[in-house]
């Protein structure tokens, strides 16, 4: 039987060489979760994500996934269950879109590592999920940053993809700051896309400075500070006028915005950071 939490950290620290960037981390990521990580620059958020993705390993703790640690997953194994998108998009050679998607099955290729009839048709149908029929035989160097956003999305999507219909409640994606340097439009095209994904049952971890994108679209949120976890829950009950104060220094009103149908956050004016007890 499936149980409620997918992604766990049990005491988790990790640091870079000698310097520890994150300290005694315990979160649960429940399955079917549209979860944010916020919190100033260099509170750790993409260091979590990366030790989330088994990317590094914990210096202390544990990350499991369905309860296993993730250092006893191999790497195609985990990456068939788990796909990360990092905040950098571009590529070295001049691919077009098919092929950029079609990478992402390279976790499920057998014999030589020679695309199928079958990955293809995943491939396709990632490229529908996220609206990116149309761009197939472009090349990604040429499309705009929203479009190589949903692109590589259609390419985690195409890494996740099964024929067991069952694996899709277990599947995780993992995005890192995913509506950076995209104008508005844009941003709310990737906000309402990741919705509809996760509505599918996809399991989703993003990490955001934007505070309206994580009101607007995740269900939970895990608040970091200084690498430690200062709360975590609802998004209503943790994104707070008095926990963004404390984050970073600024004043604002938080409400529920009945036109946008989610809390909406104004900022006011600057505030002097306050330490956490």
């Amino acid at each position: 039987m499936l149980t409620s939490t997918v992604l766990r950290t049990n005491t988790v620290s990790f640091g870079y060489d000698t310097k520890e960037v994150l300290h005694d981390i315990s979160v649960c990521i429940h399955r079917g979760s549209l979860t944010g990580i916020i919190g100033p620059n260099g509170s750790g958020k993409t260091s979590l994500l990366r030790l989330l993705s088994g990317v590094y390993p914990p210096t202390t703790g544990q990350v499991t996934l369905e309860g296993q640690d993730l250092a006893n997953y191999s790497r195609k194994t985990l990456a068939r269950r788990l796909a990360a998108i990092q905040q950098q998009t571009e590529t070295t050679f001049d691919y077009t879109v098919l092929e950029i998607v079609l990478m992402g099955r390279y976790p499920h290729l057998e014999n030589f590592g020679i695309e199928g009839p079958l990955d293809l048709e995943l491939a396709t149908q990632a490229l529908a999920a996220t609206g990116t029929s149309d761009l197939a035989s472009r090349a990604f160097s040429t499309l705009s940053g929203g479009e190589k956003q949903r692109v590589v999305i259609a390419g985690a999507l195409a890494q996740l993809s099964s024929t067991n219909p069952t694996v899709i409640e277990s599947n995780i994606l993992l995005l890192d700051e995913p509506t950076t340097s995209l104008d508005l439009n844009y941003q709310l095209e990737i906000g309402s896309l990741l919705q509809n994904l996760n509505e599918t049952g996809i399991t989703m971890v993003v990490s955001t400075h934007d505070l309206n994108l994580a009101a607007s679209v995740c269900r939970d949120l895990i608040v970091l500070r200084d690498g430690k976890v200062v709360a975590c829950g609802k998004t209503e009950d943790v994104l707070t006028e008095e926990t963004v104060r404390h984050l970073y220094g600024v004043n604002v009103h938080i409400a529920h915005n009945s036109a946008a149908g989610h809390l909406l956050v104004v900022p006011m004016r600057q505030h002097r950071r306050e330490p956490y007890d």
